[in-house]
């Protein structure tokens, strides 16, 4: 009895402070990310760094967890110039091909006005999906706070012949 008590506070423990399984839904993380793709993520990250992928706990409309690439920290500026669809950090155009679909749509119009600076303790979030996620750039999800991040993703284990790192396009 004693043993598997101890069992399960361990258990609870490791996917608490150390690592949970989490799954992909839909395709606003392509192509880095795919529907249904099975990933680790942890909260032992340490201070959160554009590039990282998180999962985000915020209340939003879809009632779900979101996977998105941070893009912004707090304290820094956030620009996205809607006549080229480029992004902006502190002043400094952002290279992201290495990672997104595509990028913004020149014209597209968004709910947030920029720039922005990012409040001391939150995160500015997009899809690498950029045409196709719901992210910062809308009201319901806004600026994260870094309270609602569960945690970075470190790993994907499904499916199988993507098995690995996760920040790898496919």
């Amino acid at each position: 009895m004693e043993s598997g008590l101890t069992a399960v506070m361990c258990v609870v423990l490791l996917f608490t402070f150390a690592g949970r399984m989490v799954g992909v839904v839909g395709e606003s993380m392509l192509p880095t990310l795919e529907d249904k793709d099975r990933l680790i993520c942890t909260r032992l990250y340490g201070e959160l760094e554009a590039g990282d992928i998180v999962i985000v706990t915020k209340p939003n409309d879809m009632n779900e967890p979101l996977i998105k690439r941070v893009i912004a920290t707090g304290g820094q500026t956030i620009d996205i110039d809607s006549e080229t669809g480029y992004v902006y950090v502190n002043a400094k155009r952002i290279y992201e091909d290495d990672y997104i679909l595509e990028g913004i749509i020149p014209g597209t119009e968004f709910e947030t006005e920029f720039p922005q600076v990012v409040p001391l303790g939150h995160v500015f979030v997009m899809g690498d999906n950029r045409n196709n996620s719901r992210d910062s750039r809308f009201a319901s999800v806004g600026m994260v706070d870094e309270r609602y991040i569960l945690g970075r993703v470190v790993y994907r284990v499904w499916p199988s012949d993507r098995f690995g790192d996760p920040y790898e396009t496919s």
